[in-house]
């Protein structure tokens, strides 16, 4: 099953940072979060992976066409520039990643559409490329196998953008950071579809994916949700990179809980 990841946004509120590299490639430790959502997906077997890209997504392309090189120690002969021997020392054996171009403007729901002919299964998967989850992979297609619609998305409860105060009297007796919130469930991204979601694409740049598509499949009964509890963080702003930074050098990365 394709695991397609939208890279193709602006980030206009991360500006500090994508002003200079699209915001898949901004960093959480060492890696891109694109790096750190494909690690996801692949714990779970699922490992071939379609990035559509827009923005910047020359850089992109650069980061996996050297991927071995900069990830991996290596020996070479100068002046022989083809000798080059690469001394094996990361875990991402057997990705398969394809690079696709959809367009610097185009909205989410034409790249899709523009990338239709590299998905060859009944099903396929689709995350925006600046979330992290502590998401079971598996559970979420078995709940869309079961249900038999069109397509599924994951519902979380978003973190806080400020800290909360549990308080007694005058006295704070618990400060939280960046608690989940307790009420509502929004679009967390972390999609199954059906082939069937095509057909309510277009590969007009303005062809959007929640308006227009997920607002039409809800009217028409197609539309299911996972709920994921869980922890989930969007890197949509300066604060959220800090914070997400943050969890990795602790030792805390949600994300990261593979066991």
């Amino acid at each position: 099953m394709k695991v397609v990841i939208l890279c193709g946004g602006l980030g206009t509120r991360l500006k500090e940072e994508t002003e200079y590299r699209p915001k898949p490639m901004v960093k959480i430790g060492t890696k891109p979060i694109l790096w750190h959502i494909m690690k996801r997906y692949s714990y779970y077997g699922y490992k071939d992976f379609v990035l559509c890209l827009g923005y910047k997504g020359e850089m992109i392309k650069e980061y996996f066409y050297n991927y071995e090189i900069l990830n991996n120690d290596f020996t070479l002969e100068l002046g022989r520039h083809n000798k080059v021997d690469i001394h094996d020392s990361h875990d991402e054996v057997g990705w398969k990643v394809t690079l696709a171009n959809t367009g610097e403007k185009t909205l989410k729901g034409g790249r899709l559409k523009k990338i239709e002919h590299y998905v060859d299964s009944d099903l396929f998967m689709v995350t925006y490329g600046d979330g992290v989850a502590d998401i079971d992979i598996n559970d979420l297609v078995d709940f869309h196998k079961n249900h038999g619609k069109v397509a599924t998305l994951t519902g979380v409860m978003p973190p806080s953008r400020f800290g909360t105060l549990s308080v007694q009297k005058d006295r704070v007796i618990e400060f939280s950071e960046k608690p989940q919130t307790t009420e509502g469930l929004i679009n967390g991204g972390f999609f199954v579809f059906n082939r069937k979601l095509f057909d309510y694409l277009t590969t007009d740049d303005s062809c959007d994916l929640e308006i227009g598509v997920l607002d039409r499949l809800a009217e028409e009964g197609q539309l299911m949700v996972y709920k994921h509890s869980r922890n989930w963080v969007c890197m949509d702003t300066i604060r959220d990179m800090e914070y997400l930074n943050g969890l990795w050098s602790s030792g805390k990365a949600f994300w990261d809980n593979f066991e």
